[in-house]
């Protein structure tokens, strides 16, 4: 029951044995009754579709029985989010609260179905906040609509705690004032050290928190915003290690704004970042294309996915193409409606995409970089002419 992440994502995109059932519901905070009954609906229909999927008597319902577990889990319920995402395979669960609405659905297929979750990873997805004092620091993680503290528990919460052990006659203290100039500065106040000494205080701390930081973000690409007072933030950025901290940042003491205006001057900081990586990536579309080493041809692309050639892929995210890929020729088999075996492709080229380590954007259909559902960048060949079915 966990915020999604991206070591989650690449745990979904692993190779599993037997089908994979994944479940999206859109929830109320706090639980309603008829959040319970749509999800015992679903249930209901991946019971219908196991038989097609090749489980039958026990082993159909060892598959359903997380499932049922959950829809009986009154506790549960009442610790819901706006969404809720559901993955089960043979020895495998993984369930989601989720900061964003998602459309309901579900999917009995070969491989979890993951695109509806891409947006939580980027655009209007997950950020940090470090809010830094000397006395306190706090880690939050949010997205346009949602903020929330995180633990970290290898990080020393104020400068005394990170200083315990350093010997020193007396420990100076600072404070922000008025400056002569008009600017905010730090006034160091105490006897037997000055002002060198300070900042060696409070580059050992830096150092600390970045230290302990590391364990939490392991393996993170989310940008993170600075929130401090700003004669702090050039101390913390020189012994930073994060690669994603962002240049802007929220300026003032963050143990004096209120959480609400936080996520709100971080997001204003943040939003630029994101709509940023997108309309770079876009460009880069256009110029490949205009070098043939872009195409928006499905199931060129769908091949190329699967074979671990696509370096960035574009999704429609309302867009679904349902049908089978043979993995020994390549050969796209497109149906109209769902058929025992067929598969959502998009999710497919999806999937593959990820598990060699490229990047999927999934977007609004009006900014995909083409009309079609797919865009692709890199080894992918110009279509020739004539259509696969």
């Amino acid at each position: 029951m966990d915020r999604f992440t991206r070591t989650d994502l690449s745990a979904l995109c692993n190779e599993r044995k037997g089908p994979c059932v994944s479940l999206y519901l859109p929830t109320h905070p706090g639980g309603r009754n008829d959040d319970v009954l749509r999800f015992g609906k679903l249930v209901d229909d991946v019971a219908e579709r196991l038989p097609d999927a090749g489980l039958r008597g026990s082993e159909a319902e060892a598959m359903l029985q997380p499932l049922v577990a959950l829809r009986d889990d009154d506790a549960f319920w009442r610790r819901t989010s706006n969404g809720l995402a559901v993955f089960v395979a043979d020895g495998f669960t993984q369930i989601f609260h989720l900061p964003t609405t998602v459309r309901e659905s579900v999917a009995v297929e070969a491989l979890f179905h993951v695109t509806p979750l891409l947006p939580l990873l980027q655009g209007e997805g997950r950020f940090y906040v470090l809010a830094l004092s000397q006395n306190h620091v706090r880690l939050w993680r949010g997205t346009k609509e949602d903020f929330e503290t995180v633990e970290i528990p290898h990080v020393p919460q104020n400068i005394a705690t990170a200083l315990r052990h350093h010997d020193r006659d007396e420990v100076l203290t600072a404070h922000s004032r008025m400056t002569s100039g008009g600017r905010w500065g730090a006034i160091y106040e105490g006897h037997g050290v000055g002002i060198d000494d300070a900042k060696d205080d409070l580059r050992r701390f830096f150092q600390a928190v970045d230290h302990g930081l590391q364990t939490t973000l392991r393996g993170e690409r989310a940008p993170m915003v600075l929130a401090c007072v700003d004669y702090l933030a050039p101390i913390y950025r020189d012994v930073n290690s994060y690669p994603h901290l962002l240049e802007s940042a929220v300026h003032g003491n963050p143990d004096r704004i209120p959480p609400k205006e936080l996520h709100a001057k971080a997001w204003a900081s943040v939003a630029p970042t994101f709509a940023r990586d997108v309309a770079q990536a876009t460009e880069l579309y256009h110029r490949a294309a205009a070098h043939g080493r872009a195409t928006a041809d499905a199931p060129a692309i769908i091949r190329s996915a699967f074979r671990g050639e696509v370096a960035t892929l574009f999704v429609a995210n309302d867009a679904r193409l349902l049908g089978t890929i043979d993995p020994r020729t390549g050969a796209v088999t497109r149906y109209e409606r769902p058929s025992p075996g067929a598969a959502d492709l998009i999710n497919l080229a999806a999937v593959h995409t990820l598990r060699h380590g490229n990047q999927v954007y999934v977007l609004p259909s009006e900014d995909m970089p083409t009309g079609g559902p797919l865009a692709a960048i890199d080894h992918l060949p110009i279509p020739k002419h004539g259509k696969e079915h």
